[in-house]
């Protein structure tokens, strides 16, 4: 009798990196010797449970963002002859099972920055380590990869500025991986149906006609994204101008969303920013928008260096301030019922959409903070739930940022909102588009109702407290009393 062939059969997990275009597995896969591979996508349990404080882990937002990313990668993998093996479970526990079934000879996966993440991958290697199974990894998340950095993770810049200036003076973008023109196929397997929101527990949605932008998940849509805001509209050259910009789909790139899930390579839009300064102009915005990838490289190498102190509400300065609990305040909050205009259009906009400028982020994390001296931590988990781009290193190192126990060196930081509403939404367009309770009112005092004379308020037909709230503080008391905490805390 003839020996039994074994097939030299690859497992694939896909996690936060579900595209074909630089995709290091996928391009080591198609120069390699498989008869057969495994890609797969597991809808996480543990994802779609609750936060601490009782948040939808991942909210239907970003879900439904997810769904059509897998369905998006199943299709190109389609293409190049293979397919997407999809589940709903705890992977640590579904793939050893496929692995076993199949005969897999080598098991591949992409790298991750945080303590969640990292304890379902050790789980995993254990598990097929005992199969003896070969499990290789690589990172590939950032526009800089940990090798090519001028300095270890342990030494990494506190600073930002610090770390940006080592990298451009030291360091280099390593080149994409070439996109695979066909790979292996898949053994006879069950391939699984992409859930829909109801199977993850979550409500169906339309779009609002207010949003931004119908974003659209997928490796497809962010190509496509890509090509009509450099090439197509030529909004690169005027992106430093326009980036703090609140209303309409064009004031910044909206790469996010699709940088989050792993649909766009931070070195392909590396790469498109280069070719794009050959080909029409190189200027301060082409160089700022590679700026803001290195933000997102510098909070991804922070979470590696300080671990779990991320999360803590000390943060990664150690600093214990005691922040509330307020439920009342913070839901007032998380509505947009403050009575700062700035605050509340850019949470219902979060509420609404999914979405949130950079510009009001900023804002709405300060005025938490530093004026309502509500615990940051329930801030972040709110936004984690509600962000179609939520990024767990962006959202806590900002988090950790904006409270003042984090990547700052100046200590008591904050926003002046209404200074912030005039400078950033000059003629109220912004306001009026999510509060049509205060539409009517003209000029200046959009951005502070609560200097409306009572003659005002009856020209404008808005009753203040009635129509739309009082303030739910003063705006430099609150800053004065929060401050004097914070320096109680550090002294």
């Amino acid at each position: 009798m003839g020996e039994i062939e074994i097939m030299n059969t690859a497992l694939i997990w896909f996690r936060n990196d579900l595209r074909i275009h630089d995709h290091a597995i996928l391009a080591r896969i198609a120069e390699g010797d498989y008869q057969r591979i495994i890609p797969f996508y597991c809808f996480d349990d543990r994802q779609f449970q609750t936060t601490s404080f009782g948040f939808a882990k991942t909210g239907k937002y970003r879900a439904k963002f997810l769904i059509e990313s897998v369905a998006d990668l199943r299709e190109s993998l389609q293409k190049l002859g293979t397919d997407l093996i999809v589940r709903k479970g705890i992977p640590e526990q579904i793939i050893p099972d496929i692995a076993k079934q199949y005969n897999v000879t080598e098991f591949y996966f992409s790298q991750e920055a945080t303590e969640e993440e990292i304890k379902v991958e050790k789980r995993l290697i254990k598990a097929l380590k005992q199969l003896h199974i070969q499990v290789k990894s690589c990172w590939q998340s950032t526009l800089y990869q940990p090798d090519d950095l001028p300095f270890s993770i342990e030494n990494l810049p506190d600073l930002f500025t610090h770390f940006r200036k080592q990298i451009e003076k030291k360091s280099i973008v390593e080149e994409c991986f070439e996109t695979p023109k066909k790979l292996p196929p898949i053994p006879p397997i069950d391939t699984g149906n992409i859930p829909i929101l109801s199977d993850l527990g979550l409500e169906n949605f339309e779009v609002s006609q207010l949003a931004v932008l119908p974003f659209k998940g997928g490796e497809t849509e962010a190509i496509k994204r890509l090509k009509s805001y450099f090439w197509e509209k030529d909004c690169l050259k005027v992106y430093k101008e326009t980036r703090n910009g609140m209303l309409g789909g064009d004031y910044s790139s909206k790469f996010s969303p699709w940088l989050a899930l792993g649909c766009l390579s931070p070195r392909y839009i590396y790469e498109e920013v280069e070719k794009y300064e050959q080909e029409r102009v190189k200027n301060d915005s082409t160089y700022w928008l590679i700026f803001e990838l290195l933000w997102r490289d510098f909070f991804r190498f922070t979470a590696v260096k300080y671990g779990n102190r991320l999360f803590y509400p000390s943060g990664i300065q150690n600093i214990s301030i005691p922040w509330q609990e307020n439920w009342l305040i913070f839901e007032a909050w998380c509505e947009g019922q403050t009575g700062y205009p700035l605050i509340d259009a850019n949470m219902r906009e979060l509420k609404t959409t999914g979405f949130m400028s950079n510009r009001g982020r900023q804002n709405v994390a300060s005025f938490l903070t530093k004026n309502l001296g509500i615990n940051w931590q329930m801030g972040a988990e709110w936004f984690e739930s509600l962000l179609i781009d939520y990024d767990v290193c962006s959202n806590w190192g900002n988090w950790n940022y904006t409270a003042g126990i984090g990547n700052d060196a100046r200590g008591f930081r904050y926003f002046n909102i209404p200074k912030q509403s005039k400078d950033y939404d000059y003629r109220g367009d912004y306001l009026r588009h999510w509060l049509p309770e205060i539409a009517s009112i003209r000029g200046d005092k959009i951005h502070e109702p609560w200097k409306l004379s009572r003659g005002e308020q009856q020209q404008f037909r808005v009753q203040l407290g009635v129509d739309y709230p009082a303030p739910i503080v003063d705006f430099f008391k609150s800053v004065k009393y929060n401050e004097k905490v914070y320096l109680s805390a550090i002294a």
